[in-house]
């Protein structure tokens, strides 16, 4: 699987153990940084990963920040992106499963690495269920 991500300082150290995990794993990383705890804008960090995902150049995104809240709000005003912060695993099943979610939001200063790891997994493995779920989708402007 092709999976873009980027962070921002708060999220740096968690988006580096996660592109080592997914790799691992036998996925394709794209890093789109940053690359430093340096402070910087995470709105151009999540653009950087919407652009990808819009493009088919990358079936998921994930963005990294303090809280998630702040890559989600920015990845969001992007159409055609459908982002959600999820903390835990049920949410990120639900994301994928009925909202169709492209992009995954996690805070590195809310949860560990392990649940980040099991939040991802859970992302990526799970399945659009489409029908009414779809019919919802498309009533989104």
């Amino acid at each position: 699987m092709k999976i873009a991500i980027a962070a921002d300082h708060g999220g740096f150290e968690m988006k580096q153990h996660l592109i080592k995990y997914l790799t691992d794993k036998g996925h394709t990383v794209s890093d789109f940084g940053t690359d430093s705890v340096q402070s910087v804008d995470y709105p151009i960090y999540a653009t950087r990963v919407t652009d990808v995902i819009l493009a088919n150049e990358d079936e998921f995104g994930i963005l990294v920040c303090g809280t998630g809240i702040g890559m989600s709000l920015a990845a969001n005003k992007v159409a055609g992106i459908r982002a959600a912060v999820c903390n835990e695993p049920l949410s990120a099943r639900l994301a994928r499963a009925h909202n169709n979610a492209n992009v995954l939001c996690i805070g590195a200063r809310v949860i560990g690495l392990a649940m980040a790891e099991f939040i991802v997994d859970e992302f990526i493995e799970t399945a659009f269920e489409g029908g009414r779920h779809a019919e919802r989708i498309g009533m989104f402007k």
